[in-house]
């Protein structure tokens, strides 16, 4: 109680002697039109529209019109008419983090909506939208992150500080290989960002997939789809400035968000609305733009702690060149692809080994594990390459020996590759396992 109590009085400190107000002159579309605050604001600061029967309605300058303000607001419009006050918030868009939210489910605002109370807030403000490290002072990444996941952890290595993508059409398996991950990770604290998802998944995650102990070293942000594109848009940098926080705390912090899509959704209805021209398929200028500004906060700091980032790309129509996952696929370093051919041959998760690459794991990996997983892949590749011969039996086997050892490891492989949602392998147990499988004789088929 007194360290809520602190909190309380610290917000009480903050407080202005001097409040500024404009009236609401006309609502178009999306936007309410304010007069009589125009030098008081600037692009992306915060008001507060007091809708009819004192319900606030909390909203953001998006665009200037002539000598009009144009808010975009992050709720529903309803009740908002003219003359309704706008009261000015003479503050930057900030949280105040604190070590007892771990456990806990926010929103956009960093505000509980998880029924167990008021959250701590925490001393130190941290912007939602800020700057990553200078790149000069930042540490290089290091060290192993054990994720649970076998062909992850053997195949596509990921490092602390090492930013990922995901990718995959729907329905292929995108966030049930994320809450595997969240669940059998042991990196220090997990920060995971729900951005424009199924609002019925939120419970479904929180109690089948984190389960007690790992909701324990979770701070979960949500936002559903039917939320505001504003408040989608936020809750995403809202998920990077938690991060930000436990890392300064020189944290090893697993910040996963799902999906990167439907940020860029939000903010592709965002710029559209305020008259920005699209450019590729419909996504404007400023949603390239807002991207490497999001994915460049994640990896490692100046100091000890490290933000380790998985985001999930939804790929539009199964193909990984369209715009989006193309950005994202070129910030990123590394990215795992989820095929839906494997999934449709019930191999969960249906990585695609020899489309996916993680960036930085020759550097992590030792040479023996370097040389283990090479040999594999190159076994997965030979088959593959042969695959329409062999399902056809056009093959004749002993016609090549490269491809009857593939033929022969192929299936010991794919089961290795196979994993069931509450299993969890440790990287150790992921080299054993694939070095016995590559240990075994080869016995060519008569």
């Amino acid at each position: 109680m007194s360290e809520l109590f602190s909190s309380k009085l610290h917000e009480l400190e903050k407080l202005k002697d001097a409040a500024y107000f404009g009236k609401v002159t006309g609502v178009q579309g999306l936007f309410v039109e304010v007069s009589g605050i125009r030098s008081r604001l600037a692009i992306g600061d915060r008001c507060n529209v007091v809708a009819n029967g004192g319900r606030i309605v909390p909203c953001e300058l998006v665009s200037f019109k002539d000598d009009k303000l144009l808010l975009m607001p992050y709720a529903s419009l309803e009740g908002i008419g003219l003359g309704c006050r706008v009261e000015v918030e003479d503050a930057p868009p900030v949280i105040y983090p604190h070590p007892s939210w771990l456990g806990r489910i926010v929103n956009a605002f960093g505000e509980a909506i998880d029924g167990k109370g008021p959250l701590i807030k925490g001393n130190k403000p941290y912007f939602i939208k800020s700057s990553p490290p200078p790149a000069q002072f930042r540490d290089r990444v290091k060290g192993k992150v054990d994720l649970g996941v076998k062909a992850v952890n053997a195949f596509l290595t990921i490092c602390k500080g090492q930013r990922m993508g995901i990718f995959a059409g729907s329905g292929v398996g995108k966030s049930t290989l994320m809450s595997m991950m969240a669940r059998h990770t042991d990196s220090d604290v997990s920060v995971i960002g729900l951005i424009g998802e199924r609002g019925r998944e939120a419970k479904e995650f929180v109690e089948d997939v984190l389960g007690t102990e790992g909701l324990e070293k979770s701070v979960l942000v949500l936002a559903t789809s039917d939320e505001s594109p504003l408040m989608r848009r936020q809750a995403a940098y809202v998920t990077m400035a938690i991060a930000e926080y436990f890392r300064d705390l020189n944290k090893n912090v697993l910040c996963m968000m799902d999906s990167i899509t439907r940020f860029a959704m939000a903010q592709r209805e965002i710029s559209l609305s305020v008259g920005e021209p699209p450019a590729s398929k419909g996504y404007t200028p400023s949603v390239f733009a807002e991207l490497p500004r999001l994915l460049e906060r994640a990896g490692p700091g100046s100091d000890n702690g490290t933000i380790t980032g998985l985001f999930t790309v939804l790929v539009d129509g199964d193909d990984h060149n369209e715009p989006v996952a193309d950005a994202v696929r070129s910030i990123l370093d590394g990215h795992i692809v989820l095929d839906r051919a494997i999934a449709e041959r019930n191999r969960y998760p249906a990585i695609n080994i020899l489309r996916s690459i993680s960036r930085t794991m020759p550097d992590c990996d030792t040479k023996e594990e370097y040389a283990l997983v090479a040999r594999a892949r190159k076994l997965i590749s030979s088959y593959e390459d042969m695959a329409e011969l062999i399902r056809l039996g056009a093959y004749k086997k002993g016609s090549n020996h490269e491809v009857d050892e593939a033929i022969f490891y192929y299936p010991m492989l794919e089961e290795f590759l196979s994993q069931g949602k509450q299993e969890r392998f440790t990287l150790a147990e992921c080299y054993e396992g694939l070095a016995k499988i590559l240990s075994t004789p080869f016995q060519p088929s008569a």
